[in-house]
């Protein structure tokens, strides 16, 4: 279990210090996403905007559009027809999902909503089936090490969440939706801009009675979701202040390993202020003061998992003549868990502080890039991680670049001082070599090839000399070392009224101790979406074929590879209302992403969309 106790103490140092350094040297309002010459404008690659096609590292956008046109009811949905991605899911909505980038581990991606970390401090993941993509505006996907401008557990690669945001003018939009599982959907939200004011607000809701998630018991388990996001600003002049939440609670059916039907209470949180300024022409500044917050309550036992993070991220980005772009900042950040699983109780608190430095620098086609990072952990010390990358663009279209990158994963406080728990754990560290060509065939078709690998040593592992509950007990230690090589293929295309991607990914993920695969992490994949609109019409599908994996180092279970396709189509009835609908598994396909676990079959899903502003 993961969690966040949701009333903690704010570490009025940190914000004290934060708001010192602000009142010194205000902060400037972050990019929205916008495009140049038809390429997407990103921010996540290096915290500073350019387009995808620019950045010198593996970038993958999901839009708006998209989607609402994937109808996908998790986010998790969404990200699995990406090259590189792999998800797990215990059994059906709801239920524990993890997404790994690159074969590296699930907590080895970090999720910011906002620019703000929601990977708990518990176990050092994310509730990924809990985010409704009613919520989001896009996700961006970087793949590779990003420690140097993030910290902790951007091993694999950082995937960030837009949520939707003020649009000019006032506007309302909405969606009811039905499905198979006596699934209900629906989301509402209001927007509008003023002179100088903006804000949103959102609402929606899931509620589904489910499947039978695990193969050895009988019976359905469901789940329900509540989602909220708010979003206010304010141009108040030299300095521009805005207030986002975003927050989902529900219930969770689910089996327990001894197949007993149970359920929790959830609840996840994300809060932040973000002020920001252009002190001089040449330097913008952005401070952002978070909270976030997560908590599962089991209602069958006193076990619960509640942890808090309150932090404070200060960037400074600084334009030295055409060529230069220098960004430096600092982060502050205190966390606290009170978690109880199986007798085992754990009431911890940390701080955290780190600097980091970026620099960016374009020379004729030549580009190159600098980044370090030191983190100062209050429990295991500190960590300086660091970034190189070259590029050089050949022509207008074509592009290469080579980096190599550290990362780092700190024990999470279940490895500190959980089951098996070892207060005198080190980081998990990485070192990740990257080459990429990338190259725009025409306005509407891109592609590109990249090869990796990635080397992550001190993997934290329980290790029980004389088995389990022995004579001596069992520990979590620093023994494991793994190495993943991979090449990833990836072709977007947008030529009159079709559209679509294409990606393929090979890779070798080597646990380098038993030269097993690592689990739950396929060595092929193959995704491909295609979309087609014919007047009022829109038709598309999506499709994804993966490769075997075994399913635990704990076990000989091996999961059969699978090919999966879901299909949509959407018809406009007039300016304001369309009606979507989805076919989800359209073949039926009995497949496995965690051992024991069903997935879903066949499904259909019905949708009415309204937007004042015309789909």
């Amino acid at each position: 279990m993961s969690g966040i106790e949701q009333s903690v103490s704010t570490p009025l140092s940190c914000a004290a210090s934060a708001l010192m350094l602000f009142a010194l040297f205000p902060s400037s309002q972050p990019v929205a996403a916008e495009t140049v010459n038809g390429d997407t404008v990103v921010v996540t690659a290096t915290r500073t905007a350019q387009t995808a096609n620019e950045a010198l590292a593996s970038v993958q956008v999901i839009h708006r559009a998209e989607i609402e046109r994937a109808q996908a009811n998790d986010v998790a949905e969404l990200l699995r027809f990406l090259a590189g991605v792999d998800i797990g899911r215990s059994g059906g909505p709801g239920q524990q999902t993890s997404v790994f980038i690159r074969g590296a581990e699930s907590n080895h991606t970090l999720l910011l909503i906002d620019g703000v970390k929601v990977n708990d401090a518990t176990v050092g993941s994310a509730a990924w089936q809990n985010i409704d993509p009613a919520m989001i505006e896009r996700i961006e996907v970087v793949r590779g090490p990003r420690s140097s401008l993030y910290g902790s557990e951007a091993i694999g690669g950082v995937i960030q969440i837009f949520t939707r945001k003020p649009t000019a003018g006032v506007s309302q939009s909405g969606s009811f939706g039905v499905g198979t599982n006596n699934t209900v959907r629906g989301d509402a939200r209001v927007a509008g801009t003023g002179d100088k004011f903006r804000a949103s607000a959102g609402l929606s809701f899931q509620g589904t009675d489910g499947y039978q998630t695990l193969i050895s018991a009988t019976g359905d388990r469901g789940y329900s979701n509540m989602s909220l996001d708010f979003d206010f600003g304010a141009d108040l002049g030299a300095v521009d202040m805005a207030f986002s939440t975003w927050a989902s609670k529900g219930k969770t059916e689910y089996y327990d390993f001894f197949a007993a039907p149970l359920d929790q209470d959830y609840s996840n949180r994300v809060t932040a202020v973000t002020l920001s300024a252009n002190p001089a022409d040449i330097w913008s500044s952005t401070l952002r003061l978070s909270y976030t917050a997560d908590r599962l309550e089991q209602n069958q036992s006193s076990d619960l998992s509640a942890t808090a993070r309150w932090a404070a991220d200060w960037q400074n980005d600084v334009q030295i003549g055409e060529a230069q772009l220098l960004t430096v900042g600092a982060y502050l950040a205190n966390e606290n868990v009170d978690s109880a699983s199986f007798g085992t109780v754990v009431k911890e608190d940390k701080n955290i502080r780190a600097v980091f430095g970026q620099d960016q620098i374009v020379l004729g086609n030549t580009s190159l890039l600098l980044a370090a990072r030191y983190t100062d952990d209050e429990i295991f010390g500190n960590e300086t991680t660091w970034n190189t990358t070259l590029g050089y663009r050949f022509t207008d279209s074509t592009s290469v670049y080579a980096s190599v990158g550290t990362g780092f994963k700190a024990p999470s406080f279940f490895d500190l001082f959980g089951f098996g728990g070892n207060a005198g754990l080190d980081p998990e560290k990485s070192t990740n070599y990257e080459m990429g060509v990338k190259h725009h065939i025409d306005t509407g078709q891109q592609i590109s090839v990249t090869a990796f690998q990635n080397e992550i040593d001190d993997l934290i592992s329980f290790v029980d000399p004389d088995g389990f509950l022995g004579p001596v007990p069992g520990q979590n230690v620093n023994v494991d070392e793994a190495r993943i090589r991979g090449v990833e293929v990836e072709y977007r295309y947008a030529m009159g009224d079709w559209s679509g991607h294409v990606s393929a990914t090979y890779q070798d993920p080597e646990d380098r101790n038993t030269g097993e695969q690592l689990a739950r992490r396929a060595k092929k994949s193959f995704s491909a979406t295609l979309d087609y609109r014919l007047g009022p019409w829109q038709i598309g599908g999506q499709f994804l074929t993966t490769g075997e994996r075994e399913d635990s180092a704990f076990s000989n279970t091996v999961l059969g590879g699978y090919s999966v396709l879901d299909l949509n189509v959407s018809k406009l009835i007039n300016r304001n209302l369309t009606v979507r609908g989805r076919l989800e598994n359209a073949f039926d396909k009995d497949y496995q992403t965690a051992g024991g676990f069903k997935t879903q079959g066949r499904a259909v899903y019905l949708n009415v969309v309204f937007s004042s502003e015309g789909i």
